[in-house]
């Protein structure tokens, strides 16, 4: 399976959530899968790509251009898919990725997480969404998706597209 991870590029973040990116990296390449990522050598991006590189696993990164300007594209890269800019990357994303996991992380994460749950929503793709709520990170945004299921705002229920798991345990069960 290839999995992608939407995540932190940040570096100065509770080292919980590096401890457990690298749980779930190290997790998804000793059972064979593939880690698709935003390619990045900086934060969680950085750390998830290390993990599945050193138990044996395979990474895609798809990076935009900008990044490549700044020098930051991982050594952990193993399949290098350029791209203009972040629609392009997204795109890329969800076209190589069977599933996407959403690790803490900021804007571009959210940008990430929606444009794939709407896509879904719409019929374009059947693939989930799983929130790794790590030490309740992504608490506030359940809570306004939850807001917005009541007020009618959700074409169907969100749980169908976005999952929430908040164990290694629980990312599994769902991938099985």
């Amino acid at each position: 399976m290839k999995i992608c991870i939407f995540c932190s590029a940040n570096d100065n973040i509770d080292a919980e959530y590096f401890r457990r990116t690298e749980e779930l990296g190290q997790w998804a390449a000793s059972d064979g899968h593939t880690i698709v990522f935003g390619g990045c050598d900086m934060g969680l991006m950085e750390c998830v790509a290390k993990a599945a590189k050193s138990a044996g696993g395979m990474t895609i990164g798809v990076v935009p251009t900008k990044v490549e300007e700044r020098g930051h594209v991982s050594d952990y890269v193993d399949v290098h898919i350029p791209c203009d800019n972040l629609n392009d990357r997204k795109a890329l994303m969800m076209a190589q990725s069977d599933v996407f996991i959403a690790l803490p992380g900021g804007i571009g994460t959210l940008d990430e997480i929606f444009s794939v749950a709407a896509s879904a929503t719409i019929g374009y793709h059947a693939k989930d969404v799983i929130l790794y709520n790590i030490n309740g990170f992504w608490d506030s945004l359940i809570a306004m998706l939850n807001d917005l299921d009541t007020k009618g705002m959700v074409r169907g229920e969100w749980k169908r597209h976005i999952k929430v798991a908040t164990s290694l345990q629980e990312i599994k069960d769902y991938l099985q």
